[in-house]
C-alpha cells in the first residue's frame, strides 16, 4: 500500500534568516539553497520582497533569485506584503508568491504598514498581476493562533480574513502561529472552521512556530485536520522582527523524523536535511534549536 504524501514546504533562507543579528552572505544563501534541494526539498522561500530597510537580512532578494538553479521541478517562492513587493519579485524570477496578511490589526500595522482591512485594498491587483506573468499565488494568515499586541485572536477573526483570501482565486491558503502560542486544540478548532467556510479546491497549508515548544504537537494536529502541507525551516531558525518573542520555526528535520515515523512520503532525504542543518548552524556560528540534527542517527545502520 502506498504512502499518503505530505509536503514540506522548506522557509530557512526567508523566515529561517530574516531575524538573525548578522546577515548573512547572499553566497551562503545560495550554498544553503542547494543544501534544500540536494535533500529532496522541492518548493521553498528563496527570499522577500519587503523594505530593505526594515529587514537588511533580505535585501538581497534580487541576487538570491537570479543565483538560484534553474530547474523545471523546483519551486522558489518570494515573500511580499504589497504590490511593489510582487512586481520586484516578478521581475527577480518568482514562479510562486507569499503574500502575508494578519488576522490582527496590532500586527498588520507593524508588518504590513496598514490595517487588515486596509491591506485587502490591492489584493485583487495582486493576485492579477501574479497570473499575467505566470506566478502561482498563496497567501498565508500570520498571528492566526495569537498576536503579540493584540492578545488572543479570536476564531471568527481568523475565518473572516481566510474568506477575504480565497475571494481571489488562489490555489493555497496558510494559517501561521506567528508567535507560537497555539496549542493542538487551537489547531483543530481553526483549521476545521476555515476548511469549512472556504472552496474545497484552495489547499490547506500550516506554519508554526515553536516558541513555546507545541510546534511538533501542533503540526501532527494539523495533519489530523486534513493539512498536507506544512512549513519547516532547517536547523528551527527562524522568527520575525516586528512579533517580539517570535522565536524560530519548527525544524524540518524534526517534521521529517516525526511523520516519516508515521508512516508518511515525503520524499525528503532525512541524513540530507540534517547535513543541510548542521550546514547553516556553522554558517550562523551557534548552537540551533533542531533536536534531530544533534541526536544519533536512529534506527542506527
Amino acid at each position: 500500500m502506498a504512502k499518503e504524501k505530505l509536503e514540506l514546504v522548506e522557509v530557512s533562507p526567508r523566515d529561517g534568516l530574516q531575524n538573525e543579528p548578522d546577515i548573512v552572505s547572499t553566497e551562503n544563501k545560495l550554498a544553503l539553497i542547494d543544501h534544500i534541494i540536494a535533500a529532496g526539498l522541492r518548493r521553498l522561500e528563496a527570499g522577500s520582497f519587503v523594505n530593505p530597510k526594515k529587514v537588511p537580512q533580505m535585501a538581497d532578494g534580487d541576487a538570491v533569485f537570479a543565483g538560484v538553479p534553474k530547474r523545471d521541478d523546483v519551486t522558489y517562492i518570494a515573500l511580499a506584503l504589497n504590490l511593489r513587493g510582487v512586481e520586484r519579485a516578478i521581475a527577480a524570477g518568482a514562479s510562486e508568491i507569499n503574500y502575508a496578511f494578519c488576522a490582527s490589526d496590532g500586527f498588520s500595522i507593524r508588518n504590513n504598514g496598514a490595517t487588515v482591512e486596509e491591506t485587502f485594498a490591492v489584493w485583487p491587483d495582486v493576485v492579477a498581476l501574479a497570473k499575467v506573468n505566470g506566478a502561482r499565488v498563496t497567501a498565508t494568515v500570520s498571528t492566526a493562533f495569537g498576536c503579540p499586541f493584540d492578545g488572543e485572536v479570536p476564531v471568527a477573526q481568523v475565518v473572516k480574513v481566510a474568506e477575504r483570501c480565497v475571494a481571489e482565486d488562489i490555489f493555497e491558503l496558510a494559517l501561521a502561529d506567528t508567535i507560537g502560542v497555539g496549542a493542538p486544540t487551537d489547531v483543530h478548532e481553526r483549521f476545521k472552521a476555515v476548511k469549512a467556510a472556504i472552496p474545497g479546491h484552495v489547499q490547506l497549508r500550516a506554519h508554526f512556530h515553536n516558541t513555546r515548544n507545541t510546534a511538533l504537537a501542533n503540526a501532527v494536529a494539523a495533519v489530523e485536520e486534513g493539512v498536507r502541507v506544512l512549513d519547516g525551516s532547517l536547523a528551527g531558525i527562524g522568527g520575525c522582527p516586528f512579533a517580539p518573542g517570535a522565536a524560530g520555526n519548527v525544524p524540518t528535520e524534526d517534521l521529517l523524523y516525526m511523520f516519516n515515523r508515521m508512516g508518511f512520503d515525503t520524499g525528503v532525504d532525512l541524513d540530507r536535511a540534517v547535513e543541510a542543518a548542521q550546514f547553516i548552524g556553522g554558517v550562523l556560528g551557534r548552537k540551533t534549536p533542531g533536536m534531530v540534527s544533534r541526536a544519533p542517527k536512529w534506527p542506527k545502520q
